[in-house]
This record gives C-alpha cells, sequence and structure tokens, in this order.
C-alpha cells in the first residue's frame, strides 16, 4: 500500500446508517481518514443532489458505497452510473458497493458501477438482523407485534456486523478487488423463528401477525413511508433467497453471526427498552 493510499481519506456513504457506521468506526480503528458521506456531514453528501458531490469525493482514494433508499428502486442505476464515472474521473481508485442479494435492479447498478473502470467489489446483502432493532422494524418489535406480509418464507439474514468487516476488507486489501460477496447468516429463519428468538432475548412476548400485501401497503401509506419497500418482501416470499451463502467465509475466513447472538447482543443493548 502507498502513502498515498495509507492518508488519503476514504468516502463512506451513507457513514451514519445501519452499515455506513460501522464501517466508518473499523477504518478510524485502522487509522485511516475517514470522510462521511451524508446530508448531516461537515461536507454534506446528497444523492439527489449532484453539485455536492465533487466536494465530498475530493482527495478520496477509494468510497463505500451504500444507496439509499434501495438499489432496486427506479432511477438507481443511472444514479449509480453518473456518481461512478464522476468519481473514478476524480481520482477515485476503489469502490465498493452495497448491493441487495436477489434484486435484479441491483445487478443493474453493479453492472454500471463496474462499467466506471475502478477497481470494484460487490458486497450483496440478505435483510440485515439490524432492521429489527435500528430501523424499519424497531417500533412493531418493541410493541409486541410483527404484522408483515411474509406468510412462512425464511430467510437467511445477514448481521451488519459481518457486513461491514467484509467491506472494510475490501475497501483496504487489494485482494479482495473484482470479487462478489454474496452474505447471509448461518441459518434459515422465518418470522415465526423470528419472533420466537426476540421473546427470548428481550423476556417479553412477541407475535408474528401474516398480512397481506396490500395491507402493508396501506400501513406504508399511513405512515409516510415509500409504498415500493412493499416489494422488497418479493425478495423473501419468493424464496429466490431461501438459501445460505458464504460470502463472509469467503472474505473473512470466518463464520457469520447467528442470529441468536445478535438479538442476546441487541437487548443487552437497550435497543428494545420501552
Amino acid at each position: 500500500m502507498t502513502t498515498h493510499e495509507q492518508t488519503a481519506p476514504l468516502l463512506v456513504i451513507g457513514g451514519t446508517g445501519k452499515t455506513g457506521r460501522r464501517v466508518a468506526e473499523r477504518l478510524t480503528g485502522l487509522g485511516r481518514s475517514v470522510r462521511i458521506g451524508s446530508r448531516s456531514a461537515e461536507i454534506p453528501f446528497v444523492w439527489e443532489d449532484k453539485g455536492t458531490w465533487a466536494a465530498a469525493l475530493d482527495g478520496v482514494d477509494a468510497a463505500y458505497v451504500a444507496y439509499y433508499p434501495d438499489l432496486a428502486f427506479p432511477g438507481a442505476q443511472e444514479t449509480i452510473e453518473e456518481f461512478a464515472a464522476f468519481a473514478v474521473a476524480r481520482g477515485v481508485r476503489r469502490l465498493v458497493l452495497l448491493s441487495g442479494r436477489g434484486e435484479e435492479g441491483a445487478v443493474a447498478s453493479e453492472e454500471a458501477l463496474k462499467a466506471a473502470g475502478g477497481d470494484w467489489t460487490i458486497v450483496r446483502a440478505n435483510w440485515f438482523n439490524q432492521n429489527f432493532s435500528e430501523s424499519f422494524f424497531l417500533d412493531p418489535v418493541r410493541a409486541g407485534e410483527l404484522a408483515l406480509p411474509t406468510g412462512d418464507a425464511v430467510e437467511p439474514f445477514v448481521d451488519a456486523d459481518d457486513i461491514a468487516d467484509v467491506a472494510v476488507a475490501a475497501l483496504t486489501d487489494g485482494r479482495h478487488i473484482g470479487k462478489t460477496y454474496e452474505l447471509s447468516g448461518p441459518r434459515l429463519l422465518s418470522f415465526h423463528d423470528v419472533a420466537r428468538e426476540l421473546s427470548a432475548a428481550t423476556g417479553r412476548t412477541l407475535t408474528y401477525v401474516p398480512v397481506t400485501i396490500d395491507d402493508y401497503r396501506a400501513a406504508l401509506r399511513e405512515l409516510g413511508e415509500p409504498e415500493e419497500f412493499a416489494d422488497l418482501f418479493t425478495l423473501i416470499v419468493d424464496g429466490r433467497n431461501a438459501s445460505v451463502v458464504h460470502g463472509v467465509r469467503e472474505a473473512l475466513g470466518r463464520e457469520p453471526k447467528d442470529f441468536s447472538q445478535y438479538a442476546k447482543e441487541a437487548a443487552a443493548s437497550g435497543a428494545w427498552d420501552a
């Protein structure tokens, strides 16, 4: 690694989010210079405001790219294509993209990023464990009821700590250039299983209630959330991701964190305290 590579800032887009925050913490712990890419950062980065991109990328050697709201959403591919080309033209050497396993729209964004001509690594993740403690499902878990359009489908939920560890390795170690890693946890769980695991971890009863997709869309509208989030449940219901994959082991040489361990740690942190 050259002196420039060691001292140049690494841009972490979404650096206050579930994975980005963890990536930034790990890079800082390694003594690397980190620039947070977010609306509230000292040097703001906003996906919808291309005028913010140049300053955020100034002097940057590598970037972790986490797109909000999701790579499967309309317009994501075009934005990623433009951003990646812009970044490489400004001297960014390496791009690590957080992608979604089984998402056709995400694959289109992956190809757009690769075409920019920089060194790349793709990190395809299943649904996060932390969706239950840091975002979408936090309030329902606290309320004791998960009402979701997932039936009896299963998912190998992956931990955000594992995602961050793989992303940091990809940002700092050339052996990961040109690799696509598919990440999952070590076992399949239904949402009935999730409810039991979280009940055991919290000492409170959590109930899973299957609902229709139309009812869930209506609930999203009522909350003021994008209805497109409902479409992401297709990734679970149709079974395309109902298998364990081994990207954590391939990238890091260890096994991924199990959901039960995650649940115990999250409960101990007070994440689900009323």
